[in-house]
């Protein structure tokens, strides 16, 4: 027999898991922040002094083929690495804010450094993720490049640690980029002995866009000692993880026997714009394939046809990259009223095309460079002027 004060009480208890019922679920965490919630029971128990901790989680190591610029030799192909939680300083060494970084030291030299402060160099994978952050960034501060963030795009060279306060990752790194490069632990593994060369992250180039990015990386010497080489530290149980890139390279440039015909009826269908209006309403027929290897590790697709045979035909190569079985655009090349010949020069990112008009034949160069092509102009063979004989007197 149940008593009322029970039967109260078990009312009470079913309204009130109706009404939990009834209560809207909690919003979805924003992007990353699944990350950083499984990263909390990691925490330090206690903070280091002008250090920040990086949760365990997952790092996007390097460039996916699908995002440019990339250097397809030198870069992880975007694989997931798992990394264990670790220390790293805010600021390359000595670490304080208004100070100038400590440079013209050899790989040795910067470990024992840290080493004297109970830390140890970072690892280059440590360092891509401390500034990539939790959103997996290609610059620290997002994904669009800003060369005023950090002042890249300039030669390397001293400055004082958090000068642009712009200049920080969502850790709390700052000055990753625009000053010194800084030497990592790790061998430079490309295909090179390991002890033959290391791996240094972050500094400066004219080249700011691609050398501002978090996968960027430079291959020198351990021994190598310069005023534009610094470091920082790390400090915790060290990951192990390391690049290691098995760099492919084959003939520079191979004329296909057969090739897809539904890869090349894509090719056509993502023509740029201004390949459509040279070829006009005509269809454009693929003729041969060629592929074109510039750098280790990178393929592309050079489909070459013409539009308008038994006219005045419209003629040229479409440049492609392949990627999840579908074409990515790169560039259109066109060879006037030739079917289009390609040769390469002495350097493999170099690309001559040859084609004619009615003004007479030409050439064109193509330059790969960081995963993009860009076009030269019609170069045509001027001819000398034929000198006249004197009469005798």
């Amino acid at each position: 027999m149940t008593r009322p004060r029970d039967a109260a009480l078990a009312l009470a208890l079913v309204c009130a898991s109706c009404r939990d019922s009834e209560r809207p679920s909690s919003p979805p965490l924003p992007s990353g922040a699944a990350s950083m919630v499984q990263g909390l029971p990691e925490a330090p128990p206690v903070p280091r002094k002008g250090m920040v901790w990086i949760p365990k989680g997952a790092l996007v190591a390097g460039t996916p083929p699908d995002r440019l610029p990339r250097i397809a030799d030198e870069e992880m192909p975007g694989e997931q690495v798992i990394l264990q939680g670790f220390y790293i300083d805010v600021f390359p060494f000595p670490n304080e804010e208004g100070a100038i970084p400590h440079s013209n030291v050899n790989r040795e030299e910067a470990g024992a450094l840290c080493a004297e402060q109970g830390k140890r160099l970072c690892s280059e994978l440590e360092w891509e993720r401390a500034c990539k952050g939790p959103q997996n960034n290609t610059y620290e501060y997002g994904d669009v490049y800003r060369a005023e963030r950090c002042g890249t795009g300039k030669a390397a060279a001293l400055r004082p640690a958090g000068l642009l306060v712009g200049c920080r990752s969502e850790w709390g790194t700052h000055d990753m980029h625009g000053g010194i490069w800084e030497w990592t632990s790790s061998p430079w593994g490309r295909g090179a002995p390991p002890d033959e060369l290391g791996a240094l992250r972050g500094g400066n180039a004219a080249s700011g866009e691609l050398v501002g990015r978090c996968a960027n990386a430079m291959g020198r010497p351990p021994r190598v000692r310069s005023g534009t080489i610094g470091f920082r530290c790390c400090a915790g149980p060290k990951n192990e993880a390391e690049v290691v890139l098995d760099v492919k390279r084959g003939r520079k440039l191979e004329l296909r026997e057969s090739y897809d015909k539904a890869l090349a009826a894509l090719a056509v269908e993502a023509m740029p714009e201004n390949a459509k209006q040279e070829v006009g309403a005509e269809r454009f027929g693929i003729e041969r394939v060629w592929v074109w290897r510039p750098i280790g590790n990178e393929e592309l697709l050079v489909f070459g046809g013409c539009a308008g045979l038994g006219k005045e035909p419209a003629c040229g190569v479409l440049i492609t990259r392949i990627v999840l079985d579908k074409p990515q655009m790169l560039g259109w090349v066109s060879s006037g009223h030739w079917a289009p010949t390609l040769h390469t020069d002495v350097a493999a990112s170099d690309l001559w095309l040859f084609g004619g008009d009615e003004l007479g034949n030409f050439r064109t160069l193509i330059r790969y460079g960081w995963g993009l092509v860009s076009i030269g102009p019609k170069e045509r063979r001027v001819p000398k002027p034929v000198k006249k004989k004197r009469k005798k007197p």
